[in-house]
């Protein structure tokens, strides 16, 4: 992430890591917080769109069946052939690029994760001076 570290919990609400429940914000302690709902809501948004482009490619090919079908011996049907292809050709990079882009935002909750446990494990291991004693 470009030297960016994330800390907090990646579920559907609002996280802080060592925060008490309840805590909103970046409080006057400066913690960071995330929550994998917003990218895990992003990447069933690009889902969706994969799935609604999927039946365009066959729509598109039945209504230029209709249009060729009554239009004859015109010039334009090349012209109209073109740009079928090239609709063709956009809508397929569409949906590899959402399919694409749904993967890379599960895979940020999935890295936020990870670094949430090496945080927390590291805090773990870290021996606080219990009693009166003073430094």
């Amino acid at each position: 992430m470009g030297g960016v570290t994330v800390v907090g919990q990646p579920n559907d609400g609002w996280g802080r890591l060592g925060a008490p429940a309840g805590a909103t914000g970046a409080g006057e302690g400066g913690d960071l917080r995330h929550s994998g709902g917003p990218w895990l809501r992003a990447a069933g948004g690009a889902d969706q769109l994969v799935t609604h482009l999927g039946p365009v490619k066959g729509e598109l090919a039945v209504a230029h069946q209709g249009l060729t079908a009554g239009a004859g011996s015109l010039s334009a049907l090349a012209e109209l052939s073109a740009v079928r292809t090239s609709w063709e050709r956009r809508i397929e990079k569409a949906r590899g690029e959402c399919g694409s882009l749904a993967g890379k935002l599960r895979a940020v909750v999935r890295g936020q994760s990870q670094v949430n446990e090496a945080v927390r494990s590291g805090f773990d291991r870290v021996k606080t001076p219990t009693g009166g004693s003073t430094w």
